[in-house]
């Protein structure tokens, strides 16, 4: 596993998230950790406007996965918040094997209960944390 990081200003996200696309490659599974609001959506925003995603955009948090369509017509964008999901049982209810076996992007917020059902190499992890009230840094597992 590579590990690599680096810090970005608020008003730097684009820069940040076209970064972060770089070092995935062509991972599609992306799983975002970080404390309450240390900008995981916001980040993912950002990272799904660099990768084409179009539509409104808003946080997944009561809906649990919104889906966002490519603007080059390559597929979507799955955006997943799972902080509300209690049980591995309820990740099965809302059908997370069609999200992370689909081939599109997903974008997981609060992966933590689905962790076992990745295989290391199928995703990145992406950990958050604030420096300051402008300020983040990304420390990305690979």
């Amino acid at each position: 596993m590579r590990e690599f990081s680096f810090s970005y200003k608020l008003d730097e996200i684009n820069r940040a998230a076209e970064q972060l696309s770089r070092h995935a490659g062509g991972t599609k599974i992306w799983l975002f950790i970080g404390d309450m609001g240390a900008g995981k959506t916001t980040l993912i925003k950002a990272i799904s406007q660099a990768l084409g995603g179009g539509g409104d955009f808003s946080s997944p948090t009561y809906s649990i996965a919104n889906e966002y369509s490519m603007n080059n017509g390559k597929g979507s964008i799955f955006h997943l918040d799972l902080y509300r999901l209690r049980s591995i049982e309820e990740a099965w209810d809302i059908g997370i094997e069609d999200y992370l076996l689909g081939g599109d992007y997903c974008f997981v917020e609060w992966p933590q209960l689905i962790m076992p059902l990745l295989k290391e190499g199928e995703f990145i992890t992406i950990n958050i944390t604030s420096i300051s009230e402008n300020e983040r840094k990304i420390t990305i597992f690979i």
